[in-house]
């Protein structure tokens, strides 16, 4: 399936996105033959039909902190956003088993980089280490936005991890109150 911004007149912003969807000739047929009981066109059809599905998908099941299903529409109420970013952080820390195996490569360089994330300097042993918690709260989205090209790139292997942001694990002696980046 590949989407694309839709063309034409209009201004910047559209309402929807051109999807092109292959479907063998006989669902074809059967959605040329809902969307006409529904006095619909055919992509009016199957965007219904696709918001149906979004709010019947269980994507997890009532376990822990979560006392009913989540479902699709769930989730997506949850993590979108009009920023890749944003979207796509609210989504690995909120539902990390949705990640493919690409994106996981990435959470990780993002997971793993201090100057993303606000924390505080905690003592290990004879030194103090920059320590954060992986949450919404504690990420710098700013951040995260004006370096994601780097961390895409990074994650594809196009560039090494030298070109993310830098910070500094172990708390400088000359300034004890500088964060570490």
């Amino acid at each position: 399936m590949v989407a694309r911004k839709k063309g034409g007149k209009g201004g910047k912003l559209s309402r929807s996105e051109v999807v092109t969807v292959r479907l063998d000739p006989r669902l074809r047929y059967g959605v040329e033959l809902a969307a006409r009981k529904h006095r619909r066109t055919a992509s009016s059809f199957i965007e219904w039909a696709i918001e149906r599905a979004l709010q019947k998908m269980v994507i997890r099941e009532g376990v822990g902190e979560y006392q009913g299903s989540v479902t699709a529409e769930d989730v997506l109420n949850k993590v979108w956003d009009v920023d890749e970013p944003d979207r796509f952080a609210k989504l690995a820390i909120n539902f990390p088993e949705l990640l493919t195996h690409e994106e996981q490569i990435l959470w990780k360089l993002i997971r793993e980089c201090g100057a993303l994330w606000r924390g505080h300097w905690e003592q290990h042993g004879d030194r103090e280490l920059w320590a954060w918690e992986i949450s919404e709260r504690y990420l710098d989205l700013e951040q995260l936005r004006e370096h994601w090209d780097t961390f895409i790139q990074t994650a594809k292997g196009y560039l090494t991890s030298e070109g993310l942001p830098h910070w500094d694990r172990d708390r400088p002696a000359d300034d004890l109150d500088a964060p570490p980046f």
